[in-house]
Order: structure tokens, then sequence, then C-alpha cells
């Protein structure tokens, strides 16, 4: 007789860190592999939250934290938003997260209850979708295209709307965009805040890519609603991934409820963690440094790219993403990407991890790291293509 297992853990992998996991063993075995699949800065985090962590952990045993963050670095992200936005938001609706991760699971679960539907765009993010799942919301793909920009609009979201006979519960925006790096344009956000609003559909904005952008900085959300979840987290521009530390800004009908779950599912978010994410906002100058080198990165890959056939690529508006079409080249992006490893050491992220009806036609670039890598990691392409 075997044992029960719950449904929930039937959802697909994280492709990209199985990408990253055969990257890794080619490593271990002596190959020089080059990592453009997996999203993380190339830089560890900046020189003064390493000394601040020093010099508190001399300070401080380290307990638990308020369920929703300690008190200072709530303060201080709420002073980030005047400062970067001119938006003014209270620290009492701050609440610091385990990670990004850690804040949608908790507004999910505010926010939605199984059996309700969510929409989010196509290609996207995938542990959306696969954690939705998991808790028994149902989703909704919104497929996009160049011709939006890859990003969801209000006339895209209506004729959605239609479908559905008008039962919409949520709607996940992520701008810039994870794999596309595309941005809406400030008009397209405040209309999709403004339909969210006006047809009682909870709107939930990923801008964890904000700082990292190219023509124009990024909009939070924020500046056209408060009805609004904002997420945010410091692995991206603050290059502090593995301290699993992010936050989120809720309205006030989630405040309670995330704090409940909260001190259920996490007691709170790592402490030394905080006490960096503190610090880090006093390095903006070491951080825009690897924007800059960021900059670099995408210049030379929008250039160099379509020499190795890779000749049809989003826009790359912010993050450090390129995602092409490769449907001229294959349209098996895993076994391609599979391949492309084995015969040049690079390493990409398939775009069925992002995209689950067309992603077999895309690949995934990151771009993060450093200059001379992704130079080289160009060159190996375009003689691979030859």
């Amino acid at each position: 007789m075997s044992l029960k297992t719950s449904r929930r853990g039937a959802i697909p992998p994280f492709i990209v860190m199985d990408v990253m996991r055969e990257a890794n063993r080619r490593e271990t075995i002596g190959e020089h592999v080059l990592h453009m699949e997996v999203g993380q800065p190339g830089s560890g985090a900046p020189s003064g939250v390493l000394d601040a962590v020093r010099d508190i952990m001399d300070r401080d045993h380290m307990g638990y934290t308020d369920a929703f963050g300690v008190p200072s670095l709530r303060e201080r992200i709420a002073q980030y938003y005047q400062a970067q936005y001119g938006v003014d938001v209270a620290a009492d609706h701050v609440v610091v997260t385990t990670g990004s991760s850690g804040a949608f699971v908790l507004s999910f679960l505010a926010a939605f209850d199984v059996g309700d539907r969510v929409a989010l765009a196509s290609p996207g993010y995938p542990a959306y979708r696969n954690v939705l799942s998991a808790l028994g919301i149902e989703v909704i793909d919104i497929p996009t295209n160049e011709e939006t920009n890859f990003q969801p609009t209000v006339p895209v979201l209506a004729a959605a709307l239609e479908t559905m006979d008008g039962k919409l519960d949520g709607l996940i925006v992520a701008s810039p965009s994870n794999p596309t790096g595309t941005m809406l344009q400030p008009d397209e956000l405040r209309e999709l805040v403004a339909f969210c609003d006006a047809h009682a559909i909870r709107f939930i904005s990923d801008e964890i890519y904000h700082g990292i952008t190219y023509e124009r900085p990024a909009d939070t959300a924020l500046a056209y609603g408060r009805n609004a979840v904002v997420i945010n987290s410091f692995s991206k521009y603050f290059s502090m991934t593995g301290w699993r530390l992010g936050w989120m800004v809720l309205p006030d009908d989630l405040l309670r409820s995330v704090e409940c779950l909260g001190q259920n599912l996490f007691i709170s978010p790592p402490t030394v963690s905080q006490y960096a994410g503190l610090a880090a906002f006093d390095c903006r100058e070491e951080l825009d440094a690897n924007v800059q080198r960021y900059a670099r990165n995408r210049a030379m890959l929008l250039e160099t790219l379509p020499q190795a056939g890779f000749d049809h690529l989003a826009s790359a508006d912010g993050a450090f993403y390129i995602y092409a079409d490769v449907s001229g080249l294959t349209n098996d992006s895993p076994e391609f990407c599979r391949r492309m490893l084995a015969e040049t050491g690079v390493a990409a992220t398939p775009g069925t991890d992002f995209d689950p009806e067309r992603g077999h036609a895309f690949l995934r670039f990151s771009f993060s790291g450093a200059e001379a890598d992704m130079a080289e990691a160009a060159q190996r392409l375009i003689n691979w293509r030859r």
C-alpha cells in the first residue's frame, strides 16, 4: 500500500535551476562554462553591507524580529519610495519578507481563495504560475507578443475578461519583466491599475527589477493606486540574492491577514539579512556601478547576438535579460539549450520555463555576469553558428 502524496507538489520544475545544475556539473569535471542562465547579479552584496553585518554580529544575538520586520528597515523602505518615486508610503504598510518569494506566497494566500482566477502575462516568471497552482488558484494566461512589448495591456486584459464571463480575481504584472526585460509605459501602467480597480481585480505589481533600467526609470504601481500589492526584493538591484530578503507594500485590507500568515509560516524574516538590507540603501554608488556594467553587457550583446543568428530580440528595457525568438533555428528550445551548453559551454534558459505554449521557440540570456565572460560567450556563439 502506497502512502498518499499531495497534488500540490505536482507542479513543473523551475527549469533554469535544472540548467544550472547541469552547467555546474560540467564545471566540476573541468569544463569552462559561461553562465547566462541564472537571473542573479554577477557581483555579491555591496562592501558597505558586509561591513555593517560584521559590526552588528558583534552586538546583536540575532533573535526573532516582528513578523513584519525591524521598524528601522520598514521606515527606510518607506523613505525609499519618496526618494525614488516621489510617492508617500507609510512605514506600517511595509512588510519585510523572506525574499520576494515569501512575499508572493503571503500575498497570494491573503488575497485569493482556492478556485479563484489570477491572470498573468505569458511569457512570465514561472514561479507565479507554479505557486498559484500549488495553492489551488486557477492561472489564466494572457499571451503577449512584441506588438504589446510582451506586456499585458487594458485591451488585451478586457478581451480576456470577456472570455471568462467577467470573473477574474487578480492580475500579476512585472515591469521590467522576467524573461523579456520589457517595461510598461507610464500610461499603460496607470490604465491597468485603474481597470483593475474598476473591476475589483487585485493588482499585484512585481517590481523586483526596479533600479535596473536603461532608457528611463520604472514607475511604481503605487503612483496610480493604493489598492495594489507591490513586491520588491534586495536580490536584483541590491545584489543580495542569497540573503533572502524582500518586501511588499500592502493596502489596509490585507495587513492583518498577512501578519497572521507570516507569523505562522515564517515567524519573521532573517534578522541578519534585515540589518544588511538597512545598510544597502547607503551603497547606491556601488550598486549603480553594477547597473552600468549590465548596460555595457546589454549593448554588446544586442550588437553581437544577431551575428550568431539570434536576430529577433525583445526590447530589453530593464532587468538583465535578452529574450530571443529562435523559431528560425529550432522548434525545441530545451534540446537547443542542451546542445549549446554541450558544444559551446554557454548556458542559457529555454523559453519553455516562461511560456508553456510558445516557449519552445524562445531562449533567455542573462547578461548579469562579468563583462569579459559575456564577451567570450558572445564570441563562442558566433563561432558556433558559423
